[in-house]
Protein backbone atom coordinates (compact mmCIF):
# COMPACT_ATOMS: atom_id res chain seq x y z
CA UNK A 1 0.00 0.00 0.00
CA UNK A 2 1.47 3.58 -0.66
CA UNK A 3 1.10 6.30 1.70
CA UNK A 4 1.51 9.53 1.52
CA UNK A 5 2.55 12.25 4.52
CA UNK A 6 2.53 16.47 3.94
CA UNK A 7 3.17 18.85 6.64
CA UNK A 8 3.17 22.51 7.55
CA UNK A 9 4.33 24.43 10.44
CA UNK A 10 1.04 26.25 11.24
CA UNK A 11 -2.15 26.36 10.58
CA UNK A 12 -2.30 29.73 8.22
CA UNK A 13 0.03 27.69 5.81
CA UNK A 14 -1.10 25.69 2.97
CA UNK A 15 -0.48 22.17 1.61
CA UNK A 16 -1.99 22.22 -1.44
CA UNK A 17 1.58 22.05 -3.34
CA UNK A 18 2.43 19.23 -1.17
CA UNK A 19 -0.74 17.24 -2.21
CA UNK A 20 -0.82 17.89 -5.71
CA UNK A 21 3.11 16.64 -6.06
CA UNK A 22 1.36 13.67 -3.77
CA UNK A 23 -1.45 12.61 -6.16
CA UNK A 24 0.74 13.43 -9.55
CA UNK A 25 2.58 10.71 -7.60
CA UNK A 26 -0.89 8.69 -7.84
CA UNK A 27 -1.89 8.40 -4.42
CA UNK A 28 -5.54 9.28 -3.38
CA UNK A 29 -6.55 11.99 -0.18
CA UNK A 30 -7.54 9.16 1.48
CA UNK A 31 -3.91 7.65 1.58
CA UNK A 32 -2.50 10.86 2.28
CA UNK A 33 -2.05 12.17 5.95
CA UNK A 34 -1.50 15.69 6.85
CA UNK A 35 -0.39 17.70 10.13
CA UNK A 36 -0.29 21.37 10.55
CA UNK A 37 2.37 21.12 12.82
CA UNK A 38 6.19 22.20 13.71
CA UNK A 39 8.67 20.00 12.77
CA UNK A 40 11.08 20.29 15.61
CA UNK A 41 9.92 16.77 16.92
CA UNK A 42 7.71 13.51 15.88
CA UNK A 43 4.95 14.01 18.13
CA UNK A 44 2.62 14.93 15.32
CA UNK A 45 -1.72 13.26 16.13
CA UNK A 46 -1.71 12.43 12.22
CA UNK A 47 1.90 11.30 11.90
CA UNK A 48 1.35 8.74 14.61
CA UNK A 49 -1.95 7.53 12.71
CA UNK A 50 0.43 7.21 9.95
CA UNK A 51 2.95 5.05 11.45
CA UNK A 52 0.46 3.06 13.33
CA UNK A 53 -1.37 2.05 9.66
CA UNK A 54 1.95 1.29 7.73
CA UNK A 55 3.59 -1.88 7.43
CA UNK A 56 6.12 -4.02 5.96
CA UNK A 57 6.22 -3.42 2.28
CA UNK A 58 4.27 -0.29 1.89
CA UNK A 59 5.64 2.92 0.68
CA UNK A 60 5.52 6.14 2.24
CA UNK A 61 6.00 9.45 -0.53
CA UNK A 62 6.54 12.78 0.92
CA UNK A 63 7.69 15.98 -1.16
CA UNK A 64 10.75 17.08 0.77
CA UNK A 65 13.08 16.02 3.39
CA UNK A 66 12.27 18.71 5.75
CA UNK A 67 8.53 17.51 5.51
CA UNK A 68 8.97 14.90 7.71
CA UNK A 69 11.09 16.83 10.21
CA UNK A 70 13.55 19.44 10.92
CA UNK A 71 16.10 18.15 13.27
CA UNK A 72 18.87 16.63 11.96
CA UNK A 73 19.34 13.48 14.33
CA UNK A 74 15.20 12.62 14.86
CA UNK A 75 15.15 13.03 10.82
CA UNK A 76 17.66 10.14 10.59
CA UNK A 77 16.73 8.34 13.18
CA UNK A 78 12.84 8.34 12.21
CA UNK A 79 14.18 7.24 8.42
CA UNK A 80 16.35 4.36 10.04
CA UNK A 81 13.10 3.30 12.21
CA UNK A 82 11.19 3.59 9.25
CA UNK A 83 12.94 1.40 6.65
CA UNK A 84 14.91 -0.99 9.08
CA UNK A 85 12.59 -1.80 11.44
CA UNK A 86 9.22 -1.60 9.83
CA UNK A 87 10.50 -2.52 6.57
CA UNK A 88 8.84 0.56 4.96
CA UNK A 89 10.30 2.29 1.27
CA UNK A 90 10.09 5.73 1.40
CA UNK A 91 10.30 8.05 -1.76
CA UNK A 92 11.07 12.23 -1.57
CA UNK A 93 10.01 13.15 -4.66
CA UNK A 94 12.05 16.42 -4.68
CA UNK A 95 15.12 14.65 -4.86
CA UNK A 96 14.76 11.18 -6.58
CA UNK A 97 18.72 9.93 -5.26
CA UNK A 98 16.31 9.52 -1.71
CA UNK A 99 14.54 6.45 -3.09
CA UNK A 100 14.71 3.33 -1.31
CA UNK A 101 13.14 0.96 -3.72
CA UNK A 102 16.01 1.31 -5.78
CA UNK A 103 16.20 -1.84 -8.03
CA UNK A 104 17.35 -5.10 -6.07
CA UNK A 105 18.12 -2.71 -3.11
CA UNK A 106 21.81 -2.51 -4.69
CA UNK A 107 24.63 -1.92 -1.68
CA UNK A 108 25.77 1.05 -3.68
CA UNK A 109 22.15 2.62 -3.84
CA UNK A 110 21.48 1.78 -0.52
CA UNK A 111 24.65 3.77 0.41
CA UNK A 112 24.14 6.90 -1.85
CA UNK A 113 20.60 7.22 -0.22
CA UNK A 114 21.98 7.44 3.06
CA UNK A 115 24.52 9.97 2.34
CA UNK A 116 21.93 12.55 0.85
CA UNK A 117 19.38 11.87 3.71
CA UNK A 118 22.50 12.97 6.08
CA UNK A 119 23.43 15.77 4.03
CA UNK A 120 19.40 17.32 3.41
CA UNK A 121 18.74 16.24 7.01
CA UNK A 122 21.63 18.63 8.27
CA UNK A 123 21.23 21.05 5.86
CA UNK A 124 17.25 21.08 7.01
CA UNK A 125 18.26 21.94 10.83
CA UNK A 126 21.06 24.44 9.69
CA UNK A 127 18.25 26.14 7.98
CA UNK A 128 16.28 26.25 11.22
CA UNK A 129 19.15 27.36 13.07
CA UNK A 130 19.79 30.05 10.64
CA UNK A 131 16.52 31.53 10.97
CA UNK A 132 16.41 31.11 14.99
CA UNK A 133 19.49 33.15 14.79
CA UNK A 134 18.74 35.44 12.46
CA UNK A 135 15.41 36.61 14.72
CA UNK A 136 17.43 36.44 17.63
CA UNK A 137 19.71 39.19 15.80
CA UNK A 138 16.67 41.02 14.63
CA UNK A 139 14.94 41.14 18.50
CA UNK A 140 17.94 42.42 19.82
CA UNK A 141 18.78 45.63 17.04
CA UNK A 142 14.96 45.75 17.40
CA UNK A 143 15.73 46.15 21.31
CA UNK A 144 18.97 48.60 20.77
CA UNK A 145 16.52 51.19 18.66
CA UNK A 146 14.62 50.78 21.86
CA UNK A 147 11.65 48.68 20.02
CA UNK A 148 9.18 47.50 23.18
CA UNK A 149 8.33 43.92 22.75
CA UNK A 150 5.67 42.59 24.99
CA UNK A 151 2.62 43.78 26.47
CA UNK A 152 2.31 47.78 27.23
CA UNK A 153 2.68 47.75 31.25
CA UNK A 154 -0.72 49.18 32.66
CA UNK A 155 -0.84 52.92 33.56
CA UNK A 156 -0.90 53.64 36.84
CA UNK A 157 -4.94 55.24 37.65
CA UNK A 158 -4.33 58.73 38.82
CA UNK A 159 -5.92 57.77 42.49
CA UNK A 160 -3.39 55.26 42.46
CA UNK A 161 -1.58 56.90 45.56
CA UNK A 162 -4.40 57.72 47.78
CA UNK A 163 -5.52 54.21 47.08
CA UNK A 164 -2.51 52.74 48.60
CA UNK A 165 -2.40 55.26 51.61
CA UNK A 166 -5.79 54.17 52.50
CA UNK A 167 -4.74 50.05 51.63
CA UNK A 168 -2.07 50.76 54.05
CA UNK A 169 -4.18 52.58 56.39
CA UNK A 170 -6.64 49.58 56.62
CA UNK A 171 -9.26 51.78 55.53
CA UNK A 172 -9.72 49.20 52.77
CA UNK A 173 -9.28 46.13 52.12
CA UNK A 174 -7.24 44.95 49.00
CA UNK A 175 -10.21 43.03 47.34
CA UNK A 176 -11.34 46.84 47.15
CA UNK A 177 -8.48 48.42 46.42
CA UNK A 178 -7.65 46.24 43.31
CA UNK A 179 -11.05 46.85 41.87
CA UNK A 180 -10.84 51.01 43.30
CA UNK A 181 -7.64 50.65 40.94
CA UNK A 182 -9.70 49.13 38.00
CA UNK A 183 -6.11 46.67 38.00
CA UNK A 184 -5.55 42.71 37.96
CA UNK A 185 -4.39 41.24 41.23
CA UNK A 186 -0.82 40.75 39.36
CA UNK A 187 -0.32 44.13 38.51
CA UNK A 188 -1.68 46.21 41.46
CA UNK A 189 0.80 44.33 43.47
CA UNK A 190 3.78 44.80 40.98
CA UNK A 191 2.51 48.80 40.90
CA UNK A 192 1.88 48.47 44.65
CA UNK A 193 6.06 47.37 44.93
CA UNK A 194 6.87 50.57 43.04
CA UNK A 195 5.38 52.85 45.99
CA UNK A 196 6.82 50.60 48.55
CA UNK A 197 10.15 51.42 47.25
Amino acid sequence: MNYGYARVSTVNQHLDRQICELQKAGLLDSQIFVDKESGKDFNRANYKKLCRKIKQGDVLFIKSIDRLGRNYNMVLDEWRYLTKEKGVDIVVIDMPLLDTRIEGKNLVGKFIADVVLQVLSFVAENERETMRQRQAEGIRMAKLRGVKFGRPSAAIPDRFEEIIKMYKQKEITVMTAIEMSGLTRGTFYRKLKLFNR
